[in-house]
């Protein structure tokens, strides 16, 4: 353990946008998450961490009851979680995560942003070996807890790196992603606040490309993020 700032470059390569797009993503895992094990948090353990990520967020509580009570309704669109994976130019990796109701919208969407700046929609699974995905928890630190204790406890529980940010007060776990249950779990009955409790992936290794390049490289990352489908984009540009 002890990379330090490994999760905040995992968060740095990570496209999310924020505000109005981050809310329309919650609702739409929040959608999933009811649909696949109910409406109720108390026994719908992933909604509850939801819930909490939303809140952490700025998401307003009556946004989040109507996203949970419009999932309940049968009209209401079912969206599938999928991957698409391909390099972009210069030879950089791109890992792109979105929820749709209508892949053939969205992967059409994906593959024209690629072409437009010269890179290419490989296979799935073709990056799987450039990235490692992980089970990302951040909770409130609670005062005079014992990080070294901590740290040695968590490693049964599935996790691999810990984080102390002082200045943000929070501690960020981070483990393999069926470690997810036994984390949540282990902090809810610890009486620790969740701040966020999501799934990230890391780049295994990066590129440096120069300023030049990376101005057009960040016109594609922006096509990505302005997709109302897109959840998430990951790269293996070196930052610096």
């Amino acid at each position: 353990m002890g990379r330090a700032f490994e999760y905040r470059k995992a968060r740095i390569m990570a496209r999310n946008s924020k505000n109005s797009k981050a809310f329309s993503k919650f609702s739409k895992e929040i959608t999933m998450c009811v649909k696949a094990s109910g409406p109720d948090p108390d026994t719908n353990s992933r909604l509850r961490t939801l819930i909490a990520s939303a809140k952490s967020a700025g998401m307003p509580k009556d946004t989040i009851d109507r996203a949970i009570k419009k999932a309940t309704d049968k009209d209401t669109s079912d969206y599938k979680e999928l991957t698409y994976e391909g390099y972009g130019p210069f030879g950089i990796a791109i890992f792109v995560e979105a929820a749709t109701d209508n892949n053939t919208r969205t992967v059409a969407n994906v593959r024209s942003y690629f072409t437009k700046y010269g890179g290419t929609l490989g296979t799935s699974g073709s990056l799987s070996f450039l990235f490692t995905r992980k089970a990302v928890f951040t909770v409130k630190a609670k005062e005079g807890v014992d990080l070294e204790e901590l740290e040695l406890e968590l490693i049964d529980f599935g996790v691999d790196e810990l984080y102390h940010d002082e200045e943000e007060g929070t501690i960020t776990a981070q483990g393999e992603p069926e470690s997810y249950a036994q984390l949540q779990q282990y902090f809810e009955e610890n009486g620790y606040e969740i701040v966020s409790a999501e799934f990230v992936r890391f780049a295994n290794d990066t590129k440096e490309v120069t300023e030049e390049q990376r101005v057009t490289l960040d016109k594609l990352l922006d096509k990505f993020d302005e997709d109302d489908d897109v959840t998430a984009v990951y790269h293996n540009i070196k930052e610096d």
